[in-house]
């Protein structure tokens, strides 16, 4: 493509792409492109599809995002396909049912913030975004047809979730046996070289190599990456399980919630989540196996990584400053809002007031914090879910370990 792309080596370039990853089928012909690139002097193109179903990210998305990034620093062309159109169909991978439709305006919301929280990690100037309505929106019935006979129903039931379903008597639309050849379409649209995704996504990543040979177009390599572990060192990081770190949280969330993962998947957060070097890591995993290195000291170190990497350095000291005031030193932070009740409201029940306050989604969420002791007022902890609250004097309430709020009196 330019003669002035400077590319690192071939063997620079796969020890970058092979750190983290699972799979990379076939790598022999992930080194020729990339030969037939260095040679030639032209960009591969490298995809990496993402349906704007929610409109945060956390960071166990930002796993595949930094893979495409670290493809983009090589200087290879990164192409963000926002999935308006799959979106509609709904992809069951990792699922055992369903996914409710969203409306056109929610997938439009949702592709603007995708964007905007994806550029924290890519080069907004570099990456090149297309939605892939623009090719799929405009298929006729004819076409689906052709495409849907150049793959059969049995190769499609190879698909794990698919199998798993069909022998528990859950029901498969048929929506969603299109969904991969949706998603093939759009690698034969861009002419991928290489598509990225998470484990749940091999099978789609595979039939796009399938339906791009179809179409006489070289096939694309595919690189699936691990899906991130959650906070709770259990569950795959998700919103639904409430173990996320959301990459647009604030300073103090990111950090304490840093500090809240188990030990034993510290490494796992540096080598997928962080930019530390391959020597770093190696120290790291070193640290972590020596009597003589206290795991929560490296532990603070990756919470303020973090916070650097989608904030600051000075908002990353203030992060830890904070919460060594809270939870070492017991003290309250200095900036926490103000509740001002009506001027005639005298008190309020204290499940009312979680809820008013928005330290809880619902009356029922905020009965569980209470009866999980994650309630205090002044320091008092709340027991009692028909405790009245009265605005007489000022007070702090706290709600879990990092929500405070001041009470004012009337």
């Amino acid at each position: 493509m330019s003669d002035k792309i400077k590319f690192p080596s071939i063997n620079e370039q796969m020890d970058i792409y092979r750190r983290g990853s699972v799979e990379i089928i076939p790598e022999e012909e992930l080194v020729k492109k990339l030969e037939a690139s260095l040679k030639k002097g032209f960009q591969l193109n490298i995809k990496l599809g993402c349906d704007p179903t929610r409109p945060d990210l956390h960071i166990g998305h930002s796993v595949v995002l930094r893979k495409l990034a670290q493809f983009q620093q090589c200087g290879h062309q990164a192409i963000l396909i926002i999935g308006d159109f799959t979106t509609l169909i709904g992809d069951p991978s990792g699922r055992n049912s369903t996914r409710p439709p969203l409306t056109a305006e929610e997938i439009s919301e949702n592709s603007k913030s995708y964007f905007e929280q994806a550029s924290k990690i890519l080069d907004r100037e570099k990456t090149k975004i297309v939605y892939n309505s623009e090719w799929l929106g405009k298929m006729k019935f004819e076409d689906v047809i052709r495409l849907s006979s150049k793959y059969t129903v049995a190769r499609m039931l190879e698909r794990d979730d698919f199998t798993n379903r069909f022998r528990a008597g859950v029901p498969i639309s048929m929506h969603e046996i299109l969904y991969p050849l949706a998603q093939a379409m759009d690698s034969v649209a861009i002419k991928s070289a290489v598509e990225l995704g998470g484990t749940d996504q091999k099978f789609n990543l595979l039939v796009g190599r399938d339906i791009q040979k179809e179409y006489g177009i070289e096939p694309q390599v595919i690189l699936t990456m691990p899906l991130l572990v959650g906070t709770d060192g259990i569950e795959k990081m998700s919103k639904s399980h409430n173990n996320y770190i959301g990459i647009s949280e604030s300073p103090k969330e990111i950090y304490g919630k840093t500090l809240s993962i188990p030990d034993s998947i510290i490494y796992n957060y540096y080598e997928l989540g962080t930019n530390v070097t391959s020597d770093e890591l190696t120290e790291i995993k070193n640290a972590l196996n020596s009597d003589a290195s206290n795991p929560r000291d490296i532990k603070r170190a990756l919470a303020r990584k973090l916070v650097e990497m989608y904030h600051s350095s000075d908002a990353a000291v203030n992060a830890e400053n904070e919460f060594d005031k809270i939870f070492i030193n017991k003290g309250i932070p200095e900036d926490i809002p103000i509740f001002k009740p009506e001027i005639n409201l005298s008190n309020l029940n204290i499940v009312d007031l979680i809820v008013k306050v928005k330290f809880a989604a619902s009356k029922g969420e905020a009965r569980r914090l209470i009866q999980q002791g994650g309630v205090s007022i002044d320091g008092n902890k709340i027991d009692d879910i028909n405790t009245l609250v009265y605005f007489d004097t000022a007070q702090i309430l706290k709600v879990g370990k990092r929500k405070f709020i001041k009470l004012s009196s009337n």
